[in-house]
């Protein structure tokens, strides 16, 4: 009886011991909604908001935050002390510790409200005061309609994208372009009714398609898909968007010049696909909630020989300048009429014959001098136009070396969250990831159900991979980046512990 005892004793002591993976059936989850807009903005045709989600176990309680703004602090209108505000007044109010509460940024570029704490806060304490029992599904949606990669790989073996603020290059110069992740994923949360109460869905793109009538002061196509998600579900569900690697993804047909751009075409796709996905989604086989908060240091760039580098070649591109005979009324003409009849641009053909036949060559002559001169006009333009690029790209590079300058040290503290839910997965970055650092981390997994986001706790510029970063001055998302070539390596490392311990 005595070593029966004993036996018994050991091996509780023993299981004492062992990391907890309770399957926690005792999860519980509220979720709301409120309204974030700028009171001053009077056209909306769809509304900033702020979503939270509180999911609860016997171990441990998280709150996610989705908000319809560009960014959680650094730029746009949340101030940089937002997040510690919310945090510790959450902290204060409900006992939630501050590491389990995760703000993620949809990097819509829309006007929020200037009480956009205080709102922040209402949100979050109302969906903690609507917890009820539920459990988990999780799944994964498809859409390849809206996006494309906005880098392309030039012949020449550098790499731009596709902005507003420079033009796209001559096809002749393009080779090829990036990937995009079309995969949208799902995290089903369900009332014990089998009505669904919540749903998170991540999408790596950027939101900047606008309205006609509101501009850019909307929540853009991800809100749309929001709200195609709830009208289509349960009465009362709060669909929540996670942006993902969006930094080099643009909506598809961005720089379109013929067609007003609309979110809500894009909107209604990216929500329909979504929808398939919430349908499809499957129930976990446990139900455990795991969140894991970590600060990381990355190296900070210096970035004076990029800048030495780029305005030399800025230099050299002025230089290259050659003057024409023409102004652009006239190249406008002259190419309207060699466009029409290459052969024979100046005059109908039979004068072209007649000359020859009389031996004269004046208008071939004439022809071809005005030939060389588009030409060189032509090569002008196209000067014109990398120069603004060389430009664009350079004051960023500048602005970024005197903040990484101004810090006062080589290193910038991130926030990295690695969240298991479920069978459901989530990594976290503040900053705009590219999408093939998504795609690498997702490979790479031990779980299959594995997402990224980026934009989340934070906001630190642009992240491009270490190869995308050698790329001096080509692209916004290598220039507009403090981090050193070497972040990509701490950080994947990193992911792969946090991934490993879920």
């Amino acid at each position: 009886m005595y070593y029966r005892l004993l036996s018994l004793t050991l091996l509780l002591t023993n299981l004492a011991f062992l990391p907890t993976q309770s399957h926690a059936a005792g999860l519980k989850a509220g979720a709301a909604k409120i309204d974030i807009t700028h009171p001053s903005k009077k056209v909306v045709e769809i509304p900033l908001l702020s979503r939270a989600l509180v999911l609860k176990s016997d171990e441990s309680t998280l709150v996610i935050v989705t908000m319809d703004v560009v960014s959680i602090g650094e730029i746009g209108s949340i101030p940089d002390d937002f997040q510690e505000n919310v945090r510790a007044r959450i902290e204060r109010s409900l006992g939630i510790p501050s590491q389990n509460i995760m703000f993620n940024a949809s990097h819509c570029h829309g006007i929020p409200s200037p009480k956009s704490e205080d709102l922040t806060v209402e949100v979050i304490e109302q969906a903690f005061s609507r917890l009820e029992p539920v459990t988990l599904r999780s799944g994964r949606a498809h859409e390849d309609r809206i996006q494309e990669n906005r880098r392309m790989k030039l012949k020449d073996g550098s790499e731009i994208d596709v902005r507003h603020a420079y033009s796209l290059p001559a096809n002749k110069e393009i080779e090829s372009t990036g990937p995009i992740d079309p995969e949208v994923g799902i995290l089903r949360v369900d009332k014990a009714n089998g009505e669904t109460l919540a749903v998170l869905f991540n999408f790596a793109c950027h939101p900047i398609q606008g309205t006609p009538v509101s501009s850019g002061d909307t929540s853009d196509m991800t809100g749309y898909a929001a709200q195609v998600i709830e009208d289509n579900l349960d009465p009362g569900t709060i669909a929540l968007f996670i942006q993902g690697c969006g930094g080099d993804i643009n909506p598809l047909a961005y720089k379109d010049v013929d067609h007003p751009r609309h979110a809500e075409v894009y909107g209604n796709m990216l929500g329909l696909s979504t929808l398939k996905g919430i349908r499809r989604a499957k129930p976990n086989d446990d139900q455990r909630l795991i969140v894991v908060n970590e600060t990381l240091s990355l190296p900070r760039s210096n970035l004076a020989p990029r800048i030495a580098e780029l305005e030399q070649y800025r230099e050299s591109l002025v230089n290259g300048f050659r003057g024409t005979t023409l102004n652009l009324r006239q190249f406008i003409h002259l190419t309207n009429k060699h466009n029409l009849a290459p052969d024979a641009p100046s005059y109908h053909i039979s004068r072209y014959l007649h000359d020859e036949a009389l031996g004269h060559e004046e208008l071939k002559i004439m022809d071809a001098n005005n030939k060389a001169a588009m030409n060189t006009y032509l090569g002008n333009i196209y000067r014109m136009e990398e120069l603004t690029r060389v430009n664009a790209n350079l004051r960023l590079l500048k602005m970024h070396q005197q903040q990484n300058v101004d810090a006062g040290k080589r290193t910038v503290d991130v926030e990295v969250m690695a969240l298991r839910l479920g069978n459901f997965v989530m990594v976290t970055f503040p900053g705009e990831l590219t999408v093939p650092i998504g795609l690498g981390i997702k490979k790479r997994s031990p779980h299959p159900n594995t997402f990224v986001a980026g934009y989340t706790n934070g906001y630190i510029y642009y992240c491009p991979t270490a190869d995308q970063l050698k790329n001096v001055g080509g692209a916004q998302e290598d220039s507009d980046c403090i981090l050193d070539p070497q972040w990509q390596e701490i950080f994947e490392a990193k992911v792969t512990e946090l991934l490993n311990r879920l």
